[in-house]
């Protein structure tokens, strides 16, 4: 799987350079030397991946997270350019070699669309990540009694803090943004960390600001697990869930590990539903919904929180009377243009809000970021959703 990885990070590396130096740079009339400079950022990336593939360890890789990540951002930088610049503009050799004429309409083409992808790329990696969207979402229900018209509740998602490391002010950014709603409610949905609960030292002063009349109530997502670190064994990586769950509580959060929680105002009642991460392979499953609503049976709003979106219309809609559902994961994959993204092609329910007869779910698109440090389009987000009865 790694080497598969490797060549096909190494093709678009390469075959990209080798045609526009074939077919524009050797025809530049500038000295051979100058030529071969063309080369110098894709041996310097060369470099970098076969020493990432290669010669680093998984520990490294994990303690070095954001210089690995940037390393991946600037391989793309240099990349998708190339290849958008490529796949356009060889459509010119045709015209070419048939019709004999030296008009290079796709060339210009490429070189437009090259030059979009650089600005798109450079956005996201230096300001698309922090660019911070509040979206107003309105649910209607039948079921939702008179007393909560009008509940706030604030839904955040995916901080994964591994991104935060040095950034601390953006962090406090959007805690006050969350608090400058006013919610009833604060939610998250899962995915506090990348990896290992140490990821929240010297945060924790930030998010334990997380106010709302209501409290701050949580859940797990498949990170939080720590399944993508080599553990020394399976004690260690035991112990790391129990330091991130006792840090949470520490933070004033109050966890939902497949159990509930009963919201009273006014008299009436909502339930408040957590399940642990579920998901099917490669993803943990431990989400009890059943044994979550025990006990909130009799309350006919019932507010779930569970982080995989999958999970609503695979067990949720015909296992349940759950009226709205509140999820994250996808992170639009860090990439959209309006309502379209590549995460569509993992998860037909990837951003926003989804109905069916009267109940709802609704994909936050995160906070934070995994992988690469960049976003457009799929900015971070802080979801308010107003519950209104119908």
């Amino acid at each position: 799987m790694i080497q598969k990885i490797f060549f096909t990070l190494l093709a678009l590396l390469i075959i990209p350079d080798l045609f526009i130096y074939r077919v524009y740079i050797m025809n530049m009339q500038i000295s051979q030397f100058t030529r071969y400079l063309y080369f110098l950022p894709t041996l310097f990336l060369l470099v970098g991946l076969i020493f990432l593939f290669f010669f680093t360890s998984h520990d490294l890789i994990i303690e070095k997270t954001r210089l690995v990540e940037w390393f991946i951002m600037f391989y793309f930088i240099f990349t998708i350019p190339k290849l958008s610049f490529m796949l356009i503009s060889i459509l010119d050799l045709p015209f070419g070699y048939f019709l004999k004429h030296k008009y290079a309409p796709f060339t210009y083409a490429g070189i437009v669309a090259a030059v979009i992808w650089v600005i798109i790329l450079l956005y996201g990696a230096f300001w698309g990540k922090t660019r911070f969207q509040i979206k107003q979402v309105t649910y209607k229900s039948s079921l939702l009694p008179k007393s909560f018209n009008g509940y706030k509740i604030v839904q955040l998602s995916d901080i994964h803090m591994g991104c935060w490391q040095g950034n601390g002010t953006a962090l406090q950014q959007a805690v006050d943004l969350a608090n400058a709603q006013h919610p009833d409610l604060i939610v998250f949905t899962g995915d506090l960390i990348n990896h290992k609960a140490t990821e929240l030292n010297g945060f924790e002063k930030i998010l334990c600001q997380l106010k709302a009349k209501d409290g701050v109530y949580s859940i797990l997502g498949n990170h939080d697990y720590g399944p993508y670190y080599k553990w020394k064994n399976p004690q260690e990586q035991a112990d790391n869930l129990t330091t991130l769950k006792q840090k949470e509580v520490e933070m004033g959060w109050n966890m939902l590990n497949n159990g509930h929680h009963i919201i009273h105002r006014d008299g009436d009642s909502i339930a408040l539903i957590g399940v642990e991460n579920w998901g099917m392979p490669p993803f943990t499953g431990n989400g009890d919904l059943e044994k979550a609503i025990k006990g909130a049976e009799d309350i006919p709003f019932k507010l779930l929180l569970s982080h995989n979106p999958s999970h609503w219309k695979k067990k949720v809609l015909p296992e349940s009377d759950v009226a709205l559902m509140l999820s994250g994961h996808t992170h639009g994959m860090q990439l959209a243009f309006g309502n379209h993204s590549l995460a569509a092609l993992f998860s037909p329910q990837w951003k926003g809000l989804y109905t069916n007869k009267g109940r709802a779910l609704y994909v936050n698109m995160g906070l934070g970021y995994i992988g690469i440090p960049f976003r457009f389009g799929a900015w971070p987000e802080i979801t308010v959703i107003t519950l209104k009865t119908q």
